[in-house]
């Protein structure tokens, strides 16, 4: 079965001063990636990390799920519990029915590494919030909805005086840059300024 990834857009609302994300305006297609994230089985997700060479810099959850890679089957109880429903959990069937990031991760009643496509939907019906306000993502992955008010309160918070010192920056999240967000997520809370500014003299 051939992987199709879909990349989807987010604009950056970026502090040139700082060189920091102060917020980025999305749609639908990422916010519902975003918060579909939370139903996919850990396990697929370190499994994930794990084959593209993204293991977390910190914490020491990616050490159980290599534990169970490394023990042989000497040791596991003969029972249902295999190594791949750990390290390969399956989706519950219910969370799959209504979860379109769920349907994509399906692959022979599986989820799997090979076969998992992390961003993107392509039917505004499915997924978790409405089609009929932008969003704004803090740079921590926070998620609100997109107002004047709220955009206001961003500046503000950040001591934002001209906004001419803004900068809008258009990047693409596809399978990979979906990876490296979940990895960051659990080492920062300035992700999207780790992700896609480059550091001030790199």
């Amino acid at each position: 079965m051939a992987t199709t990834t879909t990349a989807v857009s987010l604009k950056l609302i970026v502090n040139k001063d700082t060189n920091k994300v102060l917020f980025a305006e999305a749609g639908k297609d990422f916010v519902d990636s975003l918060f579909g994230l939370l139903e996919l089985p850990f396990g697929s997700i370190v499994g994930l990390m794990v084959e593209h060479d993204m293991v977390p810099r910190s914490g020491s959850f990616v050490k159980i799920y290599q534990s169970v890679q490394n023990l042989s089957n000497t040791y596991l109880q003969q029972n249902q519990q295999t190594k791949d429903s750990l390290l390969k959990p399956v989706a519950a069937s219910t969370s799959k029915q209504h979860n379109p990031l769920l349907k994509q991760l399906a692959y022979d009643g599986r989820t799997t590494a090979s076969n998992t496509v992390c961003f993107g939907f392509n039917n505004n019906s499915e997924g978790y919030v409405k089609d009929v306000v932008t969003y704004m993502v803090m740079d921590d992955l926070e998620v609100k909805p997109l107002s004047t008010i709220s955009s206001v309160t961003v500046l503000n918070t950040f001591d934002v005086k001209d906004v001419a010192r803004l900068q809008e920056k258009t990047v693409s999240v596809d399978m990979r840059k979906g990876l490296e967000l979940v990895k960051a997520s659990f080492e920062s809370t300035t992700i999207l300024t780790d992700l896609f500014l480059q550091k001030k003299g790199a």
